[in-house]
């Protein structure tokens, strides 16, 4: 039925990320003898790799601010911020049954005057969408780029419980201290050591199984930044809405969303204003003090809504969810999913197309 309904709906409905396992049956409708029954649409198939075991899905997303630094006369100030996600599959006996590892690193440049030099217009990717584009590898002693470093310490992760994650040697320098490792991975990995236990400790049953596929997704932009004026200080502002997605086939198994708005203040003189040791926290992890609650129509905080779209897109295709309709202010068209979700699920959506790409 869920396959039916959602097949009905999915010209008039919005949503754009899940949290439960959902498979689809197609029931047949009895036809009188005379009628030649319509062929029914095959039910979808569980992927060979599923084994059909419940695993817990689980997210982190660190961002640090630290590394701006405000202009000089003869030098550009910047804002960079660095963002850490990191996403497991896990068991209920603790043990990571699939890990993947992404980064953000976002760059806005002002001058002395406070005037933003860097196109606001250029895409912010992914250190993994950028794969060879990010240059690690020709400086790399073993030849390796950023992704493919990462990629290699997720799978030395996967089939260990978080105690023997723990154990894993880290040199003084944050670095792999066991050889094995070592030979591909030479980047800092304690930074990524901790981001893996916190996902861990995040993790839910939502409706992933062993065997699914952990994609993460990312869409970054720095449009609302702005120059310091007569009016008060410059905004150095990134933007960044993720998602951690299972899938089964074609099939949405679990999902979680959040975002982090990372702002940088300078002022006419390019002289950063923002302190920049204070915490960065992400939608989800601020809950109700990011304040839209006493705002919301609904009464509902965007950690609440963002967890409500996740949930409806359970058990259908990345396909299905870009089909859902949205009304004017890009809020969700259908009045059962606007009961529970107000804000614009445009991004959502785009985050599990790209998903399913």
């Amino acid at each position: 039925m869920k396959k039916l309904f959602a097949l009905i709906l999915a010209g008039a409905l919005a949503a754009s990320s899940l949290t439960a396992c959902g498979s689809t049956a197609v029931v047949a409708v009895p036809q009188p003898e005379a009628t030649t029954p319509p062929a029914a649409e095959p039910a979808r198939e569980s992927t060979p790799e599923s084994s059909g075991a419940a695993v817990k899905t689980g997210f982190y997303l660190g961002t640090d601010i630290s590394g701006s630094k405000s202009a000089a006369a003869e030098e550009a100030g910047v804002a960079q911020a660095n963002l850490e996600l990191v996403a497991v599959t896990l068991t209920d006996e603790g043990v990571i049954d699939e890990c993947v590892i992404d980064a953000i690193q976002s760059k806005i440049n002002f001058d002395a005057t406070g005037a933003i030099t860097t196109d606001l217009t250029a895409p912010v990717l992914s250190k993994n969408e950028l794969g060879d584009g990010y240059g690690m590898k020709k400086a790399s002693a073993i030849g390796k780029e950023w992704n493919e470093q990462v990629q290699a310490l997720a799978d030395y992760v996967e089939g260990k419980t978080l105690e023997e994650i723990r154990g894993i040697v880290v040199t003084e320098e944050g670095k792999a201290g066991e050889a094995d490792l070592a030979a591909s991975v030479t980047i800092s990995i304690a930074g990524y050591l901790d981001a893996i236990e916190q996902a861990a400790a995040n993790a839910t049953h939502f409706g992933a199984q062993q065997g699914d596929t952990l994609v993460l997704t990312t869409a970054t932009d720095i449009a609302g930044s702005k120059d310091a004026g007569p009016e008060g200080d410059g905004t150095a502002q990134t933007y960044a809405t993720v998602a951690a997605i299972t899938l089964n086939g074609d099939v949405i198994t679990s999902c979680i969303i959040d975002a982090v708005q990372a702002d940088v203040n300078f002022d006419t003189t390019g002289t950063i204003t923002t302190d920049l040791t204070a915490p960065v926290l992400s939608k989800n992890a601020l809950g109700d003090d990011y304040g839209m609650k006493k705002a919301s129509a609904i009464g509902k905080e965007w950690y609440e809504q963002a967890a409500a779209f996740s949930a409806y897109v359970v058990g259908k295709t990345p396909e299905e969810v870009s089909g859902i309709a949205v009304n004017e202010k890009g809020g969700a068209a259908d009045a059962d999913l606007a009961a529970s979700v107000t804000i614009s699920i445009g991004q959502f959506q785009a985050l599990v197309a790209k998903a399913g790409a």
